[in-house]
């Protein structure tokens, strides 16, 4: 998993007053999931009790009080996250979360 594009994000809001509030929920959430090892979706519910699942590869999460949105795709078999998409919830409800990918 990279942090590349959640750093490319934080950047993104400068200036916004919720940069450093992004920034500290993203870094929280990089930090805990690196450190687990998720071999089927109940392991990830057991954590993220509000984590949404869409289809069988998708994982969206909350971030920062559900103000924004983390689209993941994991690998369970190889213990591998992969960030699909990061944005405002506005934002997430214009996108297709099954179809999604960075840079989108």
């Amino acid at each position: 998993m990279s942090r590349n594009a959640l750093r490319r994000f934080v950047e993104g809001l400068e200036g916004s007053r919720d940069q450093n509030a992004v920034r500290t929920a993203l870094n929280a959430w990089f930090h805990e999931v690196k450190r687990v090892s998720w071999k089927s979706p109940a392991d990830v519910k057991e954590k993220y009790a509000n984590a949404s699942f869409v289809g069988s590869e998708r994982i969206v999460f909350n971030i920062k009080g559900n103000s924004y949105r983390l689209v993941v795709g994991v690998d369970y078999h190889r213990g591998i996250v992969f960030i699909k998409w990061f944005g405002s919830h506005a934002e997430y409800d214009r996108i297709d979360v099954r179809k999604v990918n960075y840079g989108d």
